[in-house]
């Protein structure tokens, strides 16, 4: 999979994204150094070990690089940044039985923001899955070369 360019100077404000979460009931919100066991478990759950372990790093970044999606006190979903490397968006997921609501695009947004507001011009999605959903939220372009990218020869 590619990975992919975002021009962080052209992100939608992530405005309409929190209202249309707030009138479902979804809170999108940083995750708590103190909610790291939470997380990661929703995380190994609903996804894999190795994501788990790779937004661990975002709990020790000032501020914290992960935001979750909380339905009736539950996690629902997350987006992580900054983790496995500078620049770097990803992972992310959200519950198979809450997709397709709008969730995964609020935390793409204020994550990229989160990019933005550390001062950085371009983000990168890193072994972007779908492609499409990147391209229509927030522009993003296909980098020329990059796949297999930093997910090449991983431990097994």
């Amino acid at each position: 999979m590619p990975d992919l360019l975002v021009n962080l100077l052209k992100l939608p404000s992530p405005d309409s994204a929190m209202v249309q979460m707030e009138k479902a009931g979804i809170l999108i919100r940083r995750a708590h150094p103190f909610e790291i066991t939470l997380v990661r478990s929703f995380v190994e759950e609903h996804f894999s070990v190795a994501w788990a372990d790779e937004i661990s790093v975002g709990f020790a970044n000032k501020p914290v690089s992960i935001y979750i999606a909380v339905l009736e006190k539950q996690i629902v979903g997350f987006s992580a940044y900054e983790c496995t490397r500078k620049t770097l968006f990803g992972p992310t997921g959200v519950a198979e039985e809450m997709q397709g609501r709008g969730i995964g695009t609020a935390l793409l947004i204020v994550s990229l923001w989160g990019l933005k507001e550390l001062g950085y011009v371009y983000g990168i999605i890193g072994g972007a899955g779908p492609i499409e959903f990147y391209e229509k939220a927030v522009g993003a372009i296909v980098i020329p070369g990059s796949d297999p990218g930093i997910y090449a020869n991983l431990l097994k």
